[in-house]
């Protein structure tokens, strides 16, 4: 069999990629293909060019810097000969900005995909188990370029921020990653099954809503699926509302929010058009499932684990179009994986022995010290 084949020449090293087909109209790079990584040697030479001279010469960096670390693919273990570097860190407020409240909240330089937390936002985002910003309290010990006595104490005291709440940060995450898979591929799902996961997609937005907009009593507006009453469909969401001197404006706001995710759901959408077109789908696909691994080590080990060690091959298969069809949208396998991870979701809820919220006392008394410790001089 003649099996074709590329040669490429790159800084004099000559890539052999053998190409074959695999299903029909789609080829993929085969097993030999050799994929040109950055080492984390390289990446550390490369924080000391000029390209990143910010870190050094920002009046908000420099010696403020108090972790450097690696984020996105190269993080996970799920990076190829493509993915991008990215680099997050955190940065403690200065003098002046702790005693007079002056706003620094986070630098960010689009063109390294670096972004670095002010000490007080990133404190704010862990303590809601954001999970942009708790995974850097796990990163592999080789993946931290620098760590300074304070950016040590943070990740030592990483078991304050977890709690329940990462069911919702996390779950919401999880669900965006869900809503940008192309709409076909969520029409895979019986109508039933589709309509569990807008149900899940909305219970997070309510989530949201609390922080939002005017508070109100939980069962002041309640979701839930029963038969159907519209044509065509076996179960549907209905919607129990009972408030009482509530602000307009707020109801018809989170009223459109509910009502344009629902639209959104039933239409393929020019966003979900170009993920396709971008080969993203696979991409969304793989995060997917890495969201829920990562909440599930938080629920049930109580620990965060960022690197995919374990579940690296599975990762990279989702990534690479495994669970894809002939479309480019995923397989019903793809979904029945989805099904078992929100199932041991819910299990690992229930019988968590994390607190429904962060030790806050602890947090505070934390933030409370290091601050001092900035404003005295002692660091």
């Amino acid at each position: 069999m003649n099996i074709p084949y590329i040669v490429l020449e790159t800084s004099n090293i000559y890539y052999i990629w053998y190409i074959f087909y695999i299903r029909k109209k789609r080829t993929f790079l085969a097993e030999f293909l050799e994929v040109k990584t950055m080492t984390i040697k390289q990446i550390k030479d490369k924080l000391k060019s000029k390209e990143y001279d910010f870190l050094r010469t920002d009046k908000n960096l420099g010696n403020n810097i108090i972790i450097l670390t690696l984020g996105g693919s190269h993080a996970y273990g799920t990076n190829n000969e493509g993915s991008d570097l990215d680099i997050r860190g955190c940065a403690l407020n200065s003098k002046m900005q702790i005693l007079t409240n002056e706003n620094f909240e986070q630098f960010v330089n689009n063109e390294t995909d670096t972004t670095i937390y002010a000490f007080n936002k990133l404190v704010a985002l862990l303590s809601n188990t954001n999970p942009n910003t708790i995974e850097m309290l796990g990163n592999k010990p080789e993946h931290y370029f620098y760590v300074s006595p304070i950016g040590q104490e943070l990740i030592d005291n990483a078991h304050l921020f977890l709690s329940k709440r990462a069911c919702h940060s996390f779950g919401g995450y999880a669900n965006q990653q869900l809503y940008r898979l192309n709409q076909k591929a969520a029409h895979q799902m019986s109508q039933s099954e589709l309509e569990k996961h807008i149900l899940k997609t909305l219970e997070f937005m309510q989530t949201d809503f609390t922080k939002k907009y005017t508070p109100y009593e939980d069962d002041s507006m309640k979701l839930y699926i029963d038969k159907a009453v519209q044509e065509g469909y076996d179960t549907e969401i209905f919607m129990d509302v009972t408030l009482h001197h509530y602000p307009l404006r707020d109801y018809c706001s989170m009223w459109n929010e509910l009502q344009n995710t629902v639209r959104q759901y039933g239409k393929i959408g020019k966003r979900n058009e170009k993920a396709i077109e971008h080969g993203k789908i696979a991409k969304h696909s793989m995060h997917l499932i890495r969201l829920y691994m990562m909440c599930l080590d938080i629920l049930e080990k109580e620990r965060i684990i960022t690197y995919r060690e374990d579940e690296h091959d599975l990762l990279m298969d989702i990534r690479n179009g495994k669970y894809l069809d002939s479309n480019d949208q995923p397989i019903p396998e793809f979904f029945e994986m989805v099904n078992d991870y929100e199932k041991r979701l819910d299990y690992a809820k229930k019988n968590t022995s994390l607190p429904d919220n962060p030790n806050y006392k602890a947090i505070n008394e934390f933030v409370a010290s290091v601050n001092e410790r900035v404003v005295k001089g002692e660091i």
